[in-house]
């Protein structure tokens, strides 16, 4: 059935009631017309002034918040800020109030033929949201900057948003600090996530993938819907809270997948750390010839380890007596080169001294270099 009672206020037209015959009625009517128009054109100015001055109050609390959030209780400034919060809640509770007069007023104006007979398909709005910023046109090199720059500036708040656990918290943190829904808090907590299980902190590290998830899915609704992501907060925890058992499945399989790659990729970091510093103490080791005393100790036949090992100068050199010319040569140069054998150089008979070796880790009985 058909609902007529929205149609039960509409105001009269301008020119359908009657006039008394000795008045001008093409100018009444004009005049009439009019001053409605005015009327409707001071609420819309009225409106958009409100509108401005609430965005604005809004932007003041949330800059404020962020303020309190970086600053130390301890510091003379928390008092000042925190009471500027407090006069920017009382006015937005005016705001909030003065919103639904308007809202009320809207609802009980009349409708009028200039209301009514407003054209409809003269503009189409496909989007009223405000479009997602672009980063392609950046450098590695700028977008590390703004990397960094955000960090120094919201690390706390990340930090907190990180532990968070109920949607409804973490809905409500996003709307007070719009500005960390973007795509450096995503890459922030991922990176927090594999530092965490690198040092075996696996709870932790699975509570913050859960908010990493959280706002990779933002993001990526707002890309779908080619919208800044700051809008699509409330739409995605709605979303999560209310989903259905196949989008919550969706959910909870993607992060028990990125689970899975921030192990992987732990492991491979701790692994790419320890070639790192074997490769450093590698290079700290070499001799003068740039060879490594471990591996050419290792390459040795094992009468001359004994040698090394029982620091046995006249023993190894009745040993390379006995070696085949070419086969002594190579092994004498190879020490020499790894700083195992140091020749003296007046010595004429080609003699040399060694002295005993630092051990260069538990498992390794390489000698010192030879004096």
């Amino acid at each position: 059935m058909v609902d007529y009672s929205k149609w039960k206020d509409i105001e009269i037209s301008d020119d359908e009631d009657e006039t008394h015959p000795n008045i001008d009625t093409p100018s009444l009517f004009r005049w009439r017309h009019q001053a409605r128009v005015e009327r409707m054109e001071e609420r819309k100015r009225e409106k958009e002034e409100f509108e401005q001055k609430k965005s604005e109050t809004f932007r003041k609390i949330s800059e404020t918040k962020r303020k309190i959030a970086e600053t130390e209780p301890s510091s003379p400034n928390m008092e000042s800020l925190k009471k500027a919060l407090s006069d920017l809640e009382k006015t937005e509770k005016e705001i909030l109030k003065k919103e639904e007069e308007i809202r009320k007023k809207e609802r009980q104006t009349p409708w009028n033929v200039d209301t009514i007979s407003a054209p409809g398909f003269t503009k189409t709005v496909i989007n009223t949201n405000p479009g997602r910023t672009k980063d392609e046109n950046l450098t590695e090199e700028e977008k590390e900057a703004k990397m960094k720059k955000f960090i120094k500036e919201n690390e706390k708040l990340l930090k907190q948003f990180g532990m968070l656990r109920k949607y409804d918290d973490s809905k409500k943190f996003l709307l007070d600090y719009n500005q960390l829904v973007c795509e450096e808090t995503a890459n922030y907590l991922v990176i927090w996530c594999i530092n965490l299980e690198m040092e075996e902190k696996h709870n932790l590290m699975e509570h913050v993938a859960h908010q990493t998830i959280c706002m990779q899915y933002i993001l990526e609704l707002s890309k779908q819907l080619d919208i800044d992501p700051r809008a699509c907060v409330s739409s995605f925890f709605s979303k999560i809270q209310l989903a259905e058992k196949t989008y919550k499945d969706s959910f909870d399989d993607e992060l028990e997948q990125f689970k899975s790659r921030i192990k992987k990729r732990a492991e491979e970091k701790i692994q790419e750390a320890i070639r790192e510093q074997e490769e450093e103490e590698r290079k700290a080791r070499l001799g003068p010839g740039g060879l490594d005393p471990v591996e050419v100790y290792a390459e040795l036949p094992d009468e001359m380890k004994q040698c090394f090992d029982a620091q046995d100068v006249p023993k190894l050199q009745e040993l390379i007596a006995r070696m085949p010319e070419s086969e002594a040569v190579y092994y004498m140069k190879r020490c020499v080169d790894a700083g195992l054998w140091v020749p003296q150089k007046k010595d004429e008979e080609g003699e040399g001294r060694m002295k005993e070796k630092e051990e260069e880790n538990e498992e390794t009985n390489a000698t010192d270099d030879v004096d």
